[in-house]
């Protein structure tokens, strides 16, 4: 018999030659500047800064879009990473349409904004603060752009063209009314009273007389009547109210008393409205705007128009902004195939090149997989990743990282108090929550 042939000798090389055999294995990761978020499961520690990587030219944009299934620990991440933003000064402010952010507030020393009907709180979406680098019909656009995306939520539908004219011309007599008054900024009572009863010099803009300008606008007027003297008055009615803390690290908008109601979309999108004028007049660098249950916004098409072009603004008033939500789906269940609220909720993806995805379902993944670039690999490997873990999408690259939490962090993210027989215990569990 013939003996065992010649044996062949071991591979020796560096490790610059390595990472071409076994890329994945050898990441270089993301650099060390930024927050640390836990373990590069194949290999080292990982940090991230969006502020960083888009100076660096890695990303595009410091947008971020979180996915994750109840239970596999996305909020836990997204509370701990505004927590450990503060470390670098950075500030966090939040549409916490379920009230789950009370404790990280607690801990930050500061209490959340609670919006409720009635309620002692106001905020003005249309107050755009004080504004020094653009001019006065820059910020007219952006009331009238928001304005109309509110009416086109409570209309279920687009606006017709005289419409948007009569929206256009009431924001316009809102703001003199206001100019006027001393009042500053104009408020969405005195917009309805202009669509309701518009004045002289708006109709012979619009070569019409009062009585036809008045009847255009009056179906956006009785819904916009809503959030002013309907059901949902009380939060958005009039001036901000005074006093608010705007300078503290974190803002919570804490919309839980509506969190069931269904315009809740609506309301999502006037709270998003006054915390990103708020932020561009109080410090317009390094600020973290975080939409929790970003899918009340994206099922609202005027509102997911708003929200778009808002996201397409990061750069300017260096903001990150940060969506979450639960399934991949919820992308394209915000309506009809070719609607073009399904467009708008891939253009919102488009401009978040920072994608991180928890655990999801095999049938999520076939059906969405493709919007979020995954190989088939990667698409496989979501559908399995335990708890705590996600696939992290940056730019072109792509990690697996398990998020830990430090002892003390867990105090900030139990949300299940309700559902354990011992809270202190249950809020201890392992990293990853």
């Amino acid at each position: 018999m013939r003996g065992p042939g010649p044996r062949v000798g071991a591979h020796v090389a560096t490790t610059r030659h390595l990472c071409v055999a076994y890329p994945l294995a050898t990441e270089a990761g993301l650099g060390h500047e930024g927050v640390l978020i836990g373990r590069d499961l194949l290999g080292g520690s990982f940090t991230y800064d969006p502020f960083a990587l888009y100076r660096q030219g890695v990303v595009t944009n410091p947008n971020m879009v979180v996915f994750g299934q109840i239970g596999r620990g996305k909020s836990s991440f997204v509370k701990s990473y505004l927590w450990r933003q503060a470390v670098f000064g950075r500030r966090a402010w939040v549409v916490d349409p379920k009230g789950e952010y009370g404790p990280l507030a607690t801990a930050w020393g500061v209490r959340p904004v609670a919006l409720r009907p009635g309620g002692p709180v106001r905020l003005n979406p249309l107050d755009t603060g004080v504004v020094t680098d653009v001019g006065d019909d820059e910020v007219g656009r952006r009331r009238v752009e928001l304005t109309a995306s509110l009416a086109v939520a409570c209309l279920d539908r687009d606006l017709l063209p005289r419409e948007r004219a009569a929206v256009d011309a009431s924001v316009t007599g809102a703001s003199q009314r206001a100019r006027r008054a001393g009042t500053g900024a104009p408020t969405l009572p005195l917009v309805v009273d202009a669509l309701l009863e518009p004045d002289g010099e708006s109709a012979r803009e619009l070569r019409t007389d009062r009585r036809t300008l008045m009847e255009d606008g009056r179906d956006v007027a009785l819904e916009l009547r809503r959030l002013v003297a309907g059901d949902l008055r009380g939060m958005f009615d009039g001036p901000t109210t005074p006093g608010l803390r705007l300078d503290a690290p974190l803002v919570v908008l804490d919309l839980s008393a509506v969190y069931h109601s269904p315009a809740l979309g609506v309301l999502m999108a006037c709270a998003t409205a006054w915390l990103q004028h708020a932020v561009q007049a109080e410090d317009r660098h390094r600020v973290l705007v975080v939409v929790d249950e970003a899918w009340a916004i994206l099922s609202n098409l005027g509102v997911a128009r708003w929200l778009q072009a808002s996201w397409k603004l990061s750069r300017a008033l260096g903001i990150a902004n940060l969506a979450v939500l639960h399934r991949l789906s919820d992308l394209r269940a915000v309506g009809a195939g070719d609607s073009e609220q399904v467009g708008l909720a891939e253009g919102l993806l488009a401009d978040s090149e920072t994608r991180v995805v928890y655990a999801q379902s095999p049938g999520e993944v076939e059906r969405t997989g493709e919007l979020l670039g995954l190989t088939p690999t990667e698409a496989e490997l979501v559908t399995q990743l335990r708890r705590g873990v996600a696939l992290w999408k940056v730019g072109r690259r792509s990690f697996l990282v398990e998020h830990r939490l430090a002892t003390d962090e867990h105090r900030l993210i139990d949300t299940d108090a309700a559902m354990a027989d011992d809270p202190p215990a249950r809020s201890m569990a392992g990293p990853g929550r």
